[in-house]
């Protein structure tokens, strides 16, 4: 059949090219079967394009019936791959697959390299001996018969991938290629499959190529029960199998799809058991198109904090999957989104299982970020339960964005629900407190702590209990990071009432009156706030008269910047070193146990026994939002002996 064999050599680069081609570019070996059957798609595209749009040539060919067949021979050890697409004249196969050939080594990773832009990338992938040449990885000679559509002659190429290849005229070739590879011997340390087993080969079309639009099909195989019929071909008499679904829910109008099919698809691809809370069906058009659909979960999988937990979206490119975790595509805190995006151009390294990064994926990722956002802020408006469930089992994540996307800070304050003093048993967003304020009330109260009761029975929360202000309770790790960064919500600057000083008296009647009440107490209490600075000095940086205390005797307080106790446990369990941050001490001056401690200092200062009932009011405070003692022995000791006496 062939004639005018030429065999022709490699340049002296090539067969270190082919080593970085197999053992270097690929990461997995199936990856063989996705690119000969992209390029497959490829030809059977451009053909159909080319037949639509160039009347003129007479084509002569049949295109009502594109499509892919593999073809497995297991006698000869071979795997063909086979289209009925545009195929190539000998100057192709030479300009095209020899490519790789003519490049050398280090020309071609100079391309790669180079390739920053989506065109040049993109120029480099479209390249058929780059996807062509990973067949070498599975097989020890190739050989490919292709002709042209609105040509007669075909070609033969043939090659074992070391020193030289075979190129020759074909007659009575079909229009389109067929790639047949003779297959390397089984080695799974090596990472070879049995690729000329069927549930192999379905495998491998099922995890990359299922939803490419043309058919792949395959010869069943024939079977020996006596009453099947079948064909001359050997073959069942329900004719080759189609191996792809073909069912790209994201390339079909969202009025198309019911939903009971993107509850399968989100199940498929999540392994989730539950239907998906909410569905993201969108398409981008204009100078870079792309699908995308994707699914809020309803509850949160068990390894949503864990370090090493996959995270991203499945990426397809024209309907080919490319990876499964694609984490360029989706931030950190939206880890928990599922789904597929589809790119009909993307900036991919040459071996389509890196993602360059360009302006492209930085403005789909802003995109994908802000659709996501909005169904979430649709659910709050319209679906309230459906909310408030997906605030509960993600909120935490979300939160994170606070601190990684400032870009969308705004948005995501909008999102913010949490527990106040407002309710005991609904959740609140920042919209609804901030209209709810007191009347010239400027800013947003909160309380981090490490649950609800332990922030509800803080001695912080007295003055603002009584003076009947609405305080947020914050109580997942990542609000002690974000109420810091955040400045403020709609004008309103956050307020922790644990930290600064607390002035709730703008109500009083008589401010006159009320400021020169607290002038007197200063001065009252000034030798024993003078002393307790000096007897706390390694405890506390200063101590000081409370306006936010009622009914407790002392509390602690941090500056407006320091960190919190909370936030300076959760850095050393890190490792991090930090240094020791003193608190401020504030004393109720109408409690019991202040006005005696302050009339026992006036009476006898030099009383050893107000020493230890200095240490215990402190310890006390620290006890009371939850903190750690720093000799609790002592501190048990000490408080032994008052009770010891005090009977």
């Amino acid at each position: 059949m062939a004639a005018t064999t030429e065999t022709l050599e490699f340049q002296a680069e090539t067969r270190q090219l082919l080593q970085l081609v197999i053992h270097s570019i690929y990461s997995n070996k199936d990856i063989f079967l996705r690119e000969l059957i992209s390029n497959a798609s490829d030809a059977l595209d451009k053909l159909r394009l080319e037949s639509l749009t160039d009347t003129d040539t007479g084509l002569g060919v049949d295109t009502s019936d594109l499509h892919v067949t593999l073809e497995v021979d297991k006698e000869t050890h071979t795997l063909t791959v086979r289209d009925n697409g545009i195929g190539m004249t000998r100057d192709d196969v030479v300009d095209l697959i020899g490519t790789i050939a003519k490049s050398g080594t280090a020309s071609l990773l100079a391309k790669i390299k180079e390739a920053k832009d989506a065109d040049a990338a993109q120029h480099l992938i479209g390249q058929f001996g780059v996807g062509f040449y990973s067949a070498f990885m599975v097989a020890d000679k190739v050989t490919l018969h292709t002709r042209r559509a609105g040509t007669d002659q075909g070609t033969l190429w043939e090659s074992d991938g070391e020193g030289t290849y075979t190129i020759a005229e074909a007659e009575g070739l079909p229009v389109g290629t067929a790639v047949t590879l003779h297959l390397k011997a089984e080695d799974s340390e090596d990472g070879l499959g049995d690729y000329l087993a069927t549930w192999k080969i379905r495998q491998i079309v099922k995890q990359y190529s299922d939803f490419i639009r043309w058919p792949i099909r395959m010869a069943t195989e024939p079977t020996d029960t006596a009453d099947t019929d079948t064909g001359a071909d050997g073959t069942t008499a329900g004719g080759p199998e189609t191996l792809n679904s073909m069912k790209a829910l994201w390339a079909r109008p969202r009025s198309e799809v019911a939903e009971a099919e993107y509850s399968e698809f989100y199940q498929q691809i999540s392994h989730d058991w539950q239907p998906p809370a909410e569905t993201i069906h969108m398409r981008a058009e204009g100078t870079f198109e792309y699908e995308a659909l994707l699914f809020l979960p309803a509850h949160a999988p068990f390894d949503l904090f864990s370090r090493d937990t996959k995270r991203g979206v499945q990426l397809y490119v024209k309907r080919v999957f490319i990876m499964d975790d694609c984490d360029a595509l989706m931030p950190n805190y939206l880890r928990f989104v599922k789904g597929v995006v589809d790119a009909h151009d993307l900036s991919l390294n040459v071996s389509r299982e890196i993602l360059q990064h360009d302006r492209q994926i930085t403005a789909v990722r802003r995109r994908l970020v802000k659709k996501v956002l909005a169904a979430i802020k649709s659910m709050q408006a319209t679906r309230t339960d459906a909310y408030a469930t997906l605030w509960e089992q993600f909120g935490r994540v979300i939160k994170e964005g606070l601190i990684e996307d400032r870009d969308n800070a705004d948005t995501l304050l909008e999102l913010v629900s949490a527990h106040s003093t407002h309710d005991p048993a609904e959740t609140t967003t920042l919209r609804e407190y901030v209209a709810r304020m007191k009347d010239g009330q400027n800013t947003i109260f909160y309380l981090t702590g490490e649950n609800r009761a332990m922030v509800e029975n803080s001695p912080h929360m007295e003055a603002f209990t009584a003076k009947g202000y609405e305080v947020l309770i914050l109580t997942d790790p990542v609000d002690e990071v974000w109420t810091d960064q955040i400045p403020a919500f709609d004008g309103h600057r956050f307020q922790s009432i644990a930290k600064g000083q607390v002035d709730l008296d703008n109500d009083t009647a008589d401010e006159e009156d009320a400021k020169a009440a607290k002038a007197q107490q200063e001065q009252d209490y000034a030798a024993l706030l003078a002393w307790l600075q000096t007897s706390l000095t390694d405890h506390v940086k200063q101590v000081r008269l409370s306006t936010r205390l009622t009914t407790s005797a002392a509390c602690l307080v941090g500056e407006a910047h320091d960190l919190t106790p909370t936030l300076e446990k959760m850095y050393r369990a890190m490792g991090q070193e930090l240094p020791t941050v003193k608190r401020i001490l504030e004393l109720n001056p109408t409690h019991p146990l202040i006005t005696a401690l302050q009339q026992a200092h006036q009476a006898n200062p030099d009383d050893p026994a107000l020493a230890e009932t200095a240490e215990l009011v402190h310890g006390s405070a620290l006890l009371a939002e939850g903190g750690d003692l720093p000799d609790p022995a002592r501190f048990t000791r000490l408080l032994t002996n008052r009770l010891t006496k005090a009977l």
